[in-house]
Order: structure tokens, then C-alpha cells, then sequence
């Protein structure tokens, strides 16, 4: 801050008659190679009966623009004294505006010109020799990094210095028609950044530097080598936590004129985790122009904690696990990503979660916005929720900014097949995300395995059907076609599936469903709901998870007579569908004989619920105010069951369900 004020008053010193009792001097503009002052005035009294002098220094505008530095109505005063060995010497309170005050000592000896600008702890020491007039040394201790907020936005307009603190030597030289150049080391501790957008954040930031600054009217040249030694910073999506051991890194660039910055190095280099070179350019306001970048990784281990966390974030898999090797190249233009070649070997990736793993992958995916190019992936197996997959190979072609999977992959799945097909991938460009585009084929997929995966009744059945088009896209999946299943001799159909933030938080499932024929007697016994004979049809439109409990639908399930199919209901059954209805069932003849009897025929059974706000809206064959018949019965006793509540709160529903289904039910007889 202090560089061209001190400069610009060795000048007027050097030029005062300070032998005079009193002396003043004015001056429209002092111009010095680093800057100019305007508007000074300078004044010095000394009485002749004392060994100092009071000088006085008032400027109404300093301005380093070479340095960004600019102040208004800037004072200092200082008593002045003078000796053979230290020249002249001269300490006080500096001013600058409003600002806080700071202490300023300029001495002015034979050889050298010293100035020396402290506040609290902080400290920076300048020191120019006659010698070499052109050269400036600046020793810092433990100085605000705001200090340099002015220097700073001179390479970066849009930096905004929090934190920090500073120390180190830099050799400042400044011909007055040559370059401008800065050379030193640099040790910051506890570094706080951020632009104005809060795109590009840092905190907690530790350094060791080498910095190496070339400014001319045309050209600005920048080397800075050294450590990073804890902290963390964001650039965009991408978040960095430092580890605890130093990392090395390499920065050249180049600015022409008021262009963009052009960097032609940047080395990074983190032990087995993570050694990278690239390249950048950068428009005049700071956007990414073009970025090419070489990374590889001995050990994926540490890499999602320390780099990844904020791109996995993103995508809903923060707490997902990488383990093995791997390498990737990557370019990146104003449009988005131009190529991408990625190697992998022995990698795991592994969810902790249980939403998936993908174990042994193994080769090669490569992107092209232009050329056409191939490459091949394989894994030895892994597991989706649970359900183990097998090892498959998928191959790839990329060409005109989408990657392909060149033939249809069976993948082996619950002992039948899942068959990928029409796999397309259109990474994020511009400001479109990624977009992902396959049909699906499902082939005598065992269901029980299923059921027993996601913790259901114990359902045997095959599974089964096709997906002609599926669409990734926002976070979101929509399936096209739909799915079926043979299943308790009968069959069970989804369409209109859609499956919001698969990997996300609170992940939602959407899908109409339509049942046709289940065989009652094996679905009842499978559920532990008594022994009901016949067939059963059923639907269920809007039907919603999310996070994988229902929250809506609108179903109803009804039996079909079938010629030659029995109906009974045995008692067990009867007690159940009461508690699951809150009803009650009436016989045609006194209650007391139903006892008798351990099963009994019915007409039809019909049952509904629309869920919604965790209440359930029953309905049954047909509905009489407040009450509904589940049960219409049939031949001798003829028995009806009839429900009351038409209002069952979700949650008591799945209570009665499941007592149900244990059998701690007992009857309600009127």
C-alpha cells in the first residue's frame, strides 16, 4: 500500500531545505516510477532550540495503478531528526481517509531509504539502496491478506481477499520505463477468497510460494510454484479438501493487453491420490475458455473425500466409495466437453448405501465431440439394491458429442437376463445436463429372489417384459412401454413408470399398475391372510413412492368369476379382511352358527383405498353412507362383510395389514 507514497516522499525530502526554522513546499503532482501523488504539501518547522523538527505531509490523492492502489486525503506527521550515520529519520501516524491509522518511520540515510509501515502485529519493512534505485525489497510479517486485495485485483477483477495473513521478501524492481517486476517467497496461513458469485470460495487456506510477477503495458507474465499445506477451496462444482500432507503444485500464465489469461502449466501433484497436469485459457471477465487436462490416480481410496465429493454430490452419490486405479485426459471448450478418455483398472465402486456396486471394472471409455472413436468397459459383477448382476462388457462408440453402446449387453440377473439396448449418452454441454437415452429387456427374471431382496412376502413368480425407450435426463427417469409378470398364475403390468432422483435424496417412484387373474389361494397364503379361493383383478393409478414409502394411489381389487374356479372364504380370511376394513360381517343366520362352519361361499369380494395426506379412503363392492360391503356373500350362511370407516389413517392400515398377517386378529360378529 505504502510503496509509491514512500517513494514519492523520499523525492520531496530530498528536495526541502530542512536547515530552515520553518519550510513549506507545494506541489501540483510528484510522479515516481511506481506512481504519482497530487495535490502535496509539505511544511517543516524547527525551532533552532531543539534537536527535531515537526514535519507535516498532506496529499490528496496517491495512486500506484500498476499496483491497483488508490487513497484520498492521506496525512502523516512525524517528528524529523537527523544524524552523520542514520541520515534522516522521521516516525508517526499514517492517515488514509477514514481508515484505521498506521505507523509510518521513513529513514533517509546516505545509502539506503527505509521506510517501515507497522499496525498491531502486522508489519511490512521496504528498503531501497542507492546503490540500485530501480529495486525495492518489501519484508512482510504477518500482514492482513486484505492488505493485497488492490495488487490482487489487478490479476483477478472479480477476487474478494476474507482472511489470512502473510509473510516473506519480495524484490519489487521498477524502472521508469521498463517492466514491473515482482520476485520472492511467500508463506500464508488461513487463507479466506471468494468472487462475487461465490463460485470460486476458499477457506482455511495454508501456503509455502515462490512467486515470480512480470507486468508491461502490453503483457503480464506470472510464475507461482510451491505447497499447499491444509485448507479447502470450491471452483464451481468442483470441491477440493486438502489433505494433511503438503501438496505441490506449478502455475504459469501470460496476459496480453486486457485479454484473458492464458495458463500453459498447472501442475498438481497429491502422493498416490491424485497427479495432474493442464492447461487453461481464460476470457477478460474470468469464464473458462478451453481446458485440457491429464490426471492419474495409483489410489482412488482418498479421492472422492478430498476432490470428487462436490461432482458425486451433485448426482446423488456423496457417500459412494472408489477404490483401484485409474487415469483420464479430458478437454473442455466454451461449448462443454470436447473429448474424454478414460482407464480404468481393478476399480470398485461401491455404495454404502446399498443403492449399487460395480465390482472389477476394468478398460476403457472414451468420448468424442467430433472424430469417432471406441473403446470397451467390463465388470465382473456387483449388485443393484441388493440383487446381485453378473460380469458383462459393454462397448462403446462416440462420435458428434454422444457416446453409444454398440450392440445390445446381457447382463445375467436374479438366474434370468437383463438385456441393455439402444444405449445412448449425451454428456452436459452448454447449459443442458446430461442426457441418457436405452430400452431395457427383462427375461424370466425369478421374482421370488426379488421379493426375498426387498424384504416382501415370499412371492414366487417369473418377471418378465420390455421397455422399449427409457430418458435420463433433470434427474429423472421415464420409462416408455412398461413391465410385466407371471405371477401367481396370473399377471401383473406397469406402465407410466417414471423414477425421480434415483441416486438422490428421497428418490420417487411413479407407475400405474394393472393386475389380471392372480390365483387367491396361493397369493393368500403367501400373505398369511386366511385361504381364499378364486381369482383377483386389481389397479392401482398414481401410484407414488418416495424414498420408497407410498404416499399416493388410487387402488381397487376385485374378484373374477371364472367358470369352473371356486369361491370360498374361510373364516381365518373373513376375520382378516374385518380388521384390515374395520368391519364387521352378518350371516343370514344367527350369529352363534357361524362357528360351524370353517369356510364359506361368497358372490364377490371388492375392496379399495385412495391414499392421500396418510389417509386412506376406503371403498368396497358398493357403498352405503359411511359403510361399504367388502364381502357379498353366497349359498348357505350366506355372509356379507361390511366396512364403517371409510377414513383409515395410512399408518393403522399397515398395522392392521401386518397383525393380519400374523394371525392376531379375532372376529367381529353382529
Amino acid at each position: 500500500m505504502i510503496v509509491p507514497f514512500c517513494l514519492g516522499l523520499v523525492t520531496v525530502l530530498a528536495a526541502t531545505p530542512v536547515a530552515a526554522r520553518s519550510a513549506q513546499l507545494k506541489a501540483a503532482k510528484i510522479t515516481t516510477p511506481v506512481g504519482t501523488l497530487e495535490h502535496v504539501q509539505l511544511r517543516l518547522d524547527w525551532p533552532s532550540t531543539q534537536a527535531f523538527g515537526t514535519l507535516q505531509l498532506l496529499a490528496k490523492r496517491v495512486d500506484a495503478p500498476s499496483l491497483g492502489y488508490h487513497f484520498r486525503n492521506v496525512q502523516w506527521q512525524c517528528p524529523l531528526q537527523h544524524s552523520e550515520a542514520a541520515g534522516w529519520q522521521c516516525a508517526g501516524p499514517l492517515r488514509s481517509g477514514t481508515a484505521p491509522p498506521m505507523q509510518l518511520a521513513v529513514q533517509l540515510a546516505p545509502d539506503m531509504t527505509r521506510v517501515d509501515l507497522a499496525q498491531g502485529r502486522a508489519r511490512i519493512t521496504l528498503a531501497q539502496r542507492a546503490k540500485t534505485p530501480d529495486l525495492t525489497t518489501l519484508d512482510l510479517t504477518q500482514v492482513p491478506l486484505a492488505w493485497a486485495q488492490a495488487l490482487a485485483t489487478q490479476a483477478w477483477a472479480d477476487s474478494h481477499l476474507k482472511a489470512g495473513l502473510l509473510s516473506g521478501r519480495l524484490a519489487v524492481t521498477a524502472p521508469s520505463r521498463d517492466a514491473l517486476q515482482i520476485v520472492g517467497t511467500l508463506d500464508v496461513q488461513g487463507v479466506g477468497l471468494e468472487n462475487s458469485d461465490s463460485s470460486i470460495v476458499a477457506e482455511g487456506l495454508g501456503a509455502a510460494l515462490q512467486l515470480n510477477y512480470l507486468s508491461r503495458p502490453a503483457q503480464a507474465q506470472l510464475q507461482l510454484e510451491g505447497e499447499l499445506l491444509r485448507g479447502e477451496f470450491l471452483a464451481g462444482n468442483t470441491y477440493v479438501a486438502l489433505p494433511q500432507a503438503p501438496v505441490k503444485f506449478q502455475l504459469d500464465a501470460t496476459q496480453h493487453g486486457q485479454e484473458g489469461w492464458v495458463l500453459p502449466k498447472i501442475t498438481w501433484q497429491d502422493g498416490q491420490t491424485l497427479n495432474a497436469q493442464a492447461s487453461a485459457q481464460l476470457s477478460a471477465d474470468g469464464a473458462l475458455q478451453t481446458l485440457a487436462v491429464r490426471a492419474q490416480s495409483q489410489d482412488m481410496t482418498p479421492l472422492k473425500a478430498h476432490y470428487l465429493s462436490g461432482w458425486m454430490g451433485l448426482v446423488g452419490l456423496s457417500g459412494v466409495e472408489l477404490r483401484g486405479k485409474a487415469s483420464v485426459r479430458a478437454e473442455v471448450n466454451q461449448q462443454g466437453l470436447e473429448s474424454v478418455q478414460a482407464e480404468l483398472e481393478g476399480v470398485t465402486v461401491d455404495d454404502p448405501a446399498g443403492r449399487f456396486v460395480f465390482d472389477g471394472l476394468q478398460g476403457s471409455v472414451v468420448y468424442s465431440a467430433k472424430q469417432q472413436v471406441e473403446s470397451a468397459l467390463r465388470w465382473n459383477g456387483g449388485q443393484l439394491y441388493g440383487l446381485a448382476f453378473g460380469a458383462t462388457v459393454m462397448p462403446f462408440t462416440s462420435a458428434h458429442g454422444q457416446l453409444r453402446v454398440r450392440e445390445e449387453v446381457p447382463i445375467p440377473f436374479l438366474d434370468g437376463t437383463l438385456t441393455l439396448r439402444d444405449v445412448v449418452i449425451r454428456p452436459p454441454q452448454a447449459n443442458e445436463g446430461m442426457d441418457i437415452r436405452f430400452g431395457m429387456r427383462l427375461a424370466d427374471l425369478d421374482f421370488g429372489k426379488l421379493s426375498q431382496a426387498l424384504e416382501l412376502p415370499a412371492f414366487q413368480g417369473r418377471l418378465g417384459g420390455d421397455i422399449p425407450s427409457a430418458h435420463y435426463a433433470n434427474d429423472r427417469i421415464d420409462f416408455d412401454g412398461g413391465l410385466s409378470m407371471q405371477i401367481f398364475d396370473g399377471r401383473v403390468a406397469f406402465s407410466s413408470l417414471s423414477l425421480e432422483r434415483p441416486f438422490g435424496t428421497a428418490p420417487s417412484l411413479s407407475a400405474d399398475i394393472e393386475m389380471d387373474d392372480l390365483d387367491l389361494t396361493r397369493l393368500t397364503e403367501v400373505l398369511g391372510f386366511g385361504s381364499i379361493s378364486g381369482k383377483l383383478d386389481g389397479r392401482m393409478t398414481g401410484f407414488r413412492l418416495v424414498n420408497w414409502e407410498p404416499v399416493a394411489f388410487d387402488a381397487r381389487f376385485i374378484t373374477d368369476a371364472k367358470k369352473g374356479v371356486k369361491q370360498r372364504i374361510s373364516q381365518r380370511a373373513v376375520q382378516d379382511i374385518s380388521s384390515v376394513g374395520d368391519a364387521s360381517f352378518f350371516s343370514s343366520l344367527q350369529g352363534r352358527l357361524i362357528g360351524l362352519f370353517s369356510d364359506f361361499g361368497y358372490r364377490q369380494i371388492g375392496i379399495g383405498c385412495r391414499l392421500e395426506n396418510q389417509i386412506c379412503a376406503m371403498s368396497g363392492l358398493h357403498s352405503a353412507g359411511n359403510a361399504f360391503t367388502i364381502v357379498k356373500g353366497k349359498g348357505v350362511p350366506q355372509l356379507d362383510v361390511i366396512g364403517y370407516n371409510r377414513a383409515v389413517a395410512w399408518p393403522t392400515l399397515l398395522e392392521r395389514l401386518m397383525a393380519a398377517g400374523r394371525g392376531d386378529v379375532a372376529p367381529v360378529i353382529e
